[in-house]
């Protein structure tokens, strides 16, 4: 499986930190942004990922991430020209999937796996769903995708943002996706506002029968307003603080200058 970070948009939800450089490279703890849904990639399995980027300071990405080896992963990117939404970002993936199943993971978003996404994503590739979606429950589920449920509890569509929600599930920003979905992304239609939807997109396989999901149990947060990035530290802050002093990191490696007492743990 192969992984892809969509981390383009202007950020206009963030402004006036994004007025000079991408929202992605906004500190969330003592990282980058776009180094956390990476991680996730990187949990779940994926070695190979795309960066869909877009916007400004696309080159301050590139310089920060470079090919990827120092986050152990094989990096390649692509420019999303536009606000063309989810659904043709991911699209724009076509090439580098080729005949492989993929991961996409929004590039604002926070995530604690606690074995769920590398579960999920091993049912994904091993089944024969087309479409797979991580879902949780919010207190404001307005500024989101939003699913809703039938009357026996089965997912029966997505809205996108509705005033009035009719549940309080959405997406967590983690889908999971055959190749046949660029055929399915080049039949979709723009919305009002001119994008193509996830939302659609995940209902056109809701109608075909043929989407999977899983209820995230672990901690998530967006980090795409001022005050959902403020919790999105805080939630990265106590991951960190959970996190033995002796952690142990399978792409880490010691470069010089180091001090004469520095010693491998052993």
């Amino acid at each position: 499986m192969k992984g892809v970070v969509l981390a383009g948009g202007s950020g206009s939800r963030l402004f006036p930190l994004t007025l000079v450089t991408n929202k992605h490279l906004l500190p969330v703890f003592d990282r980058p942004m776009i180094y956390h849904p990476l991680a996730t990639l990187r949990r779940i399995g994926c070695r190979e990922v795309m960066v869909v980027v877009g916007g400004r300071s696309v080159g301050d990405i590139l310089e920060l991430l470079h090919d990827g080896s120092d986050v152990g992963l094989h990096l390649t990117y692509r420019y999303q020209r536009g606000a063309f939404g989810i659904a043709h970002a991911i699209g724009l993936a076509k090439a580098f999937a080729d005949d492989d199943p993929i991961a996409v993971v929004l590039g604002d978003n926070v995530l604690q796996d606690e074995g769920c996404l590398h579960d999920f994503a091993a049912a994904f590739v091993a089944g024969e769903s087309e479409a797979g979606a991580v879902l949780t429950e919010v207190v404001d589920p307005t500024r989101f995708s939003v699913a809703e449920i039938g009357p026996d509890g089965v997912i029966v569509g997505f809205e996108e943002k509705p005033r009035e929600p009719k549940s309080h599930l959405i997406p967590v920003g983690v889908y999971f996706f055959r190749p046949s979905v660029f055929e399915v992304i080049e039949g979709l239609r723009p919305s009002g506002r001119g994008e193509l939807e996830i939302t659609d997109l995940l209902n056109h396989y809701l109608q075909r029968k043929s989407l999977v999901h899983t209820v995230y149990r672990g901690q998530w947060q967006d980090a795409g307003t001022i005050e959902s990035l403020l919790q999105a530290n805080a939630l990265a802050a106590s991951f960190a603080a959970d996190q033995p002093l002796d952690t142990r990191h399978d792409v880490a490696e010691v470069r010089p200058p180091v001090g004469e007492s520095v010693r491998p743990l052993s």
